[in-house]
């Protein structure tokens, strides 16, 4: 090989080695930014403002709904806004996408609230995410609320850098909230920066532990949709929690595979089971428990996994801060999932 070859497959090696190297610094950086520096909005005092918007599904003759959530906030010593659009109609949504956008646009833009909580889920989300600016937002972060179709803008708040609070919606509210007791004292707790920690009823299917991680996730199906975008969560080190309703067992399970087949369990800390309710009965009956039918989806990962979070689409639908650190310690006779200060 002449000298001149020699030179020439050494600069090349540089090359190779300069990008290598750069290539591995800015996946670093990027990870760092997503698991170290989330930004936790500031928690709620008397007199500040709660924005509440409609993302999703339309709110047809729940006025009544909303002016209890009103009336809750005021309670409280907070004060609560109405977006412009909420009880619009556009077919199946609150609003056309536009004005849907529109009024959660304003509330993250409106440096005066401190919070958003979305009226109700059902489906609409996803077609409005990328219409969304956070420019002013990342300049004056507050809490965004909700569950079920809200997975999809908890799931690009965390890819933001925010945390962000899965808890009831004003139309999970019922006539006599002392029903759901527990569940509204854990959303003011969350909200006003109060300890939330829970303790779970034990479950022979848990899979024993102890792990540590940013808590991320929330409906199972919007995850599922959320998969090759931009908003799909790199659960790298993270623990997932899942919840659904409605679904036959096997699609849960195609879910799960999906997810699986795309990598999101390979780094993953643990799992936590919230409320799979109203579950459809197939003709050809699955055969299992759905807790049974995780445990065999997951079967090749060593991480824990909790069921009997009370988390979901049931009445008692205990706040979660999503993005925040917490310790998860699963038994088979109880579980305890502890939040980060």
């Amino acid at each position: 090989m002449s000298l001149k070859h020699v030179f020439v497959y050494s600069i090349i090696g540089v090359i190779f080695f300069l990008s290598g190297n750069l290539n591995g610094q800015e996946h670093t950086e990027n990870f760092t930014a997503m698991t170290d520096n989330i930004i936790q909005p500031p928690y709620l005092k008397k007199g500040d403002t709660v924005a509440i918007v409609a993302p999703s599904g339309i709110l047809k003759s729940r006025e009544g709904e909303i002016q209890q959530a009103i009336r809750l906030l005021e309670s409280w010593g907070l004060q609560a806004i109405v977006g412009n659009h909420v009880f619009s109609k556009a077919d199946h949504f609150a609003g056309t996408d536009a004005e849907r956008c529109e009024d959660l646009q304003q509330a993250m833009d409106d440096p005066s609230i401190s919070a958003i909580w979305c009226a109700r889920g059902g489906y609409g989300t996803v077609r409005i995410l990328d219409r969304l600016d956070y420019t002013k937002f990342k300049k004056n972060p507050k809490w965004l609320i909700g569950y079920s179709d809200i997975t999809a803008l908890h799931n690009q708040m965390h890819n933001e850098g925010f945390e962000s609070l899965h808890a009831l919606m004003c139309v999970s509210l019922t006539k006599d909230i002392s029903e759901i007791e527990a569940t509204v004292d854990s959303f003011k707790s969350a909200i006003f920066g109060n300890p939330i920690n829970y303790t779970l009823e034990g479950n022979g299917a848990n899979r024993v532990g102890r792990t540590k991680g940013q808590l991320v996730g929330g409906n199972l199906t919007i995850l599922h949709t959320m998969l090759g975008s931009k908003t799909s969560i790199d659960t790298t080190g993270k623990i997932l929690f899942i919840e659904e309703i409605g679904e036959y067992k096997y699609h849960i399970d195609r879910m799960l595979q999906s997810l699986k087949r795309a990598g999101y369990f390979d780094n993953c800390n643990g799992v936590i089971v919230g409320d799979m309710s109203k579950l459809r009965k197939n003709t050809t009956l699955w055969g299992t428990s759905i807790e049974q039918l995780i445990l065999d989806a997951l079967s090749e990962y060593d991480f824990p996994i909790a069921f009997n979070m009370p988390a979901g689409h049931e009445k008692d639908n205990r706040a979660l801060v999503l993005g925040r650190t917490v310790t998860l310690d699963v038994g088979k006779e109880k579980s305890t999932i502890v939040f980060s200060n």
